[in-house]
């Protein structure tokens, strides 16, 4: 007499083999790191609605509005701005500027924000990945100021995770270090109540720099995790 756990297993092994008779000559059509769908918006629509949805603010801009834009993000920063020599000579706006020479963290504490560009933006996620080379400075300058301004030209803008990381591979960047930032810094960590800029700025204000007409304004205000 067969027992009830008898019974359950067999049609377990039955299922499996009916699995890996029907699979046995399927052949998926897929490769990893190619585009992947953004569903009804286009990536960079898609990009600038999930950024926002982390509560950062985000703004999409064409190349002669971006000095403008960075200028009335930074109103009310106290201190001054950190950025490398190609971020200025992009945005030749009128700014306080510090170099970094090494600043140590109680320098960096001290700077009012920081100004990178980025390497690749992912609209499924909402993510900015910094790469650290020219344009976005060492890590902790990317971290360690309240504020953090990154620009990211619209062709940076990819699918999903797998296609940057392949794009990243092809750039060289996965033997550089990497920030993967997806919102302002924040954490529940501790009984559930909500603490920002504990690990990385308090506020991220995101530029995406298209080619042609754009309409001007800012897409949302917030805040979420950068690390």
């Amino acid at each position: 007499m067969s027992t009830a756990r008898d019974e359950i297993l067999a049609r377990i092994r039955s299922a499996l083999d009916d699995v890996d008779a029907e699979s046995a000559d399927v052949t998926v059509d897929w490769t990893y790191g190619r585009p992947v769908s953004t569903g009804a918006l286009d990536t960079v629509a898609r990009f600038a609605e999930r950024v926002a949805d982390y509560r950062a603010a985000v703004e999409r801009v064409t190349e002669d509005r971006l000095a403008p834009s960075i200028t009335a993000a930074l109103i009310g920063i106290a201190g001054p701005v950190i950025a490398d020599d190609r971020v200025r000579r992009r945005i030749a706006a009128d700014i306080d500027w510090i170099d970094d020479d090494a600043l140590t963290a109680d320098g960096l504490d001290a700077v009012g924000a920081v100004i990178t560009t980025a390497a690749v933006g992912i609209a499924n996620t909402g993510t900015i990945v910094l790469d650290h080379t020219a344009g976005q400075g060492r890590r902790a300058v990317s971290l360690v100021p309240d504020v953090h301004v990154c620009i990211v030209d619209a062709g940076q803008i990819v699918s999903d995770v797998p296609e940057a990381v392949a794009r990243l591979i092809a750039d060289g960047a996965d033997t550089r270090p990497q920030t993967w930032i997806s919102g302002p810094s924040a954490t529940s960590d501790i009984e559930l109540d909500r603490v920002e800029g504990v690990h990385g700025p308090r506020t991220l204000h995101v530029l995406i720099v298209e080619a042609g007409h754009v309409e001007a304004g800012q897409v949302a205000d917030g805040h979420g995790d950068e690390g």
